[in-house]
């Protein structure tokens, strides 16, 4: 069988966020970088999946330089082969867009049989691409998988709703959207490393799928980051010593609860 994997490069989540001086980008200066944590969910699957049925393993990012980086890591984790299609600033926030470069890469590295990314790419997606490329693929997709299984021409994949799990069954090709407990990726070792090294990042540009990003970010535009604000700073909060007076501070935490945080 043969697995696609999309993944995003991001901020890491521990990264504090500044805003750029244009205002609608943060400040990338001193921000680590790395794979996407739901993406991570996808290509361990995608990994198992080759370890315990064979196959090969292709993963996809579209993005700056940078992201061969990410590319490298997986194929240091297993990753058979990587495509990095370069790009990115002028489809920045627009999902659709980054969608149809990512659904044009899959049909020109393809085909596959199950194509897998996280549920979101903690960046700039807004959870879409996953659905996007599935639909521009004509393919069937599942959504916050958190357990799968791969028969012969099609799947099963379970999900977390409120109150209890989803189970859906679908033919192959399909897109998976892996979710947080799908499994628990591993780190990239030693060996994986330096055999990482000797594999070749293919990298493609819009222009090799027949895109013309200048008009995916431009006239074929469907959303713009105008502005990004940072949240209001919050104040400090109110420590109640209960320990000579319990009765009082619990009088006091009920007023502030009442009349100040309006909570009760």
């Amino acid at each position: 069988m043969k697995y696609c994997v999309l993944v995003a490069y991001v901020p890491d989540t521990a990264s504090i966020i500044k805003i750029g001086g244009a205002g609608n980008r943060i400040d990338e200066g001193g921000i680590k970088w790395i794979i996407s944590p739901y993406d991570e969910f996808a290509l361990e699957e995608a990994i198992r999946l080759k370890e315990a049925r064979g196959g090969e393993v292709t993963v996809i990012t579209y993005g700056p330089d940078r992201g061969s980086t990410g590319l490298r890591e997986c194929l240091a984790r297993g990753a058979d082969r990587a495509v990095h299609v370069m790009g990115g600033e002028a489809t920045f926030g627009d999902a659709f867009a980054i969608a149809r470069v990512l659904a044009a890469a899959v049909q020109k590295a393809g085909p596959f049989d199950l194509i897998l990314c996280g549920i979101k790419g903690v960046g700039s997606d807004q959870s879409l691409v996953g659905a996007m490329v599935a639909e521009l693929l004509d393919v069937p997709h599942v959504s916050g998988v958190v357990k799968l299984e791969v028969g012969e021409g099609s799947l099963t994949a379970q999900r977390d709703v409120e109150g209890g799990t989803e189970v859906f069954t679908a033919p192959l090709p399909c897109l998976v959207a892996a979710h947080k407990g799908l499994n628990e990726p591993r780190y990239p070792s030693l060996k994986g490393i330096m055999a990482a090294k000797k594999i070749p990042i293919e990298t493609w540009k819009p222009a090799d799928l027949g895109l013309d990003e200048a008009a995916l970010g431009g006239a074929e535009a469907t959303s713009r980051w105008l502005k990004l604000e940072l949240p209001a700073a919050k104040a400090g909060g109110t420590i109640l010593n209960g320990e000579e007076d319990p009765a009082g501070a619990a009088r006091e935490l009920a007023r502030l609860l009442r009349h100040e945080a309006k909570a009760i």
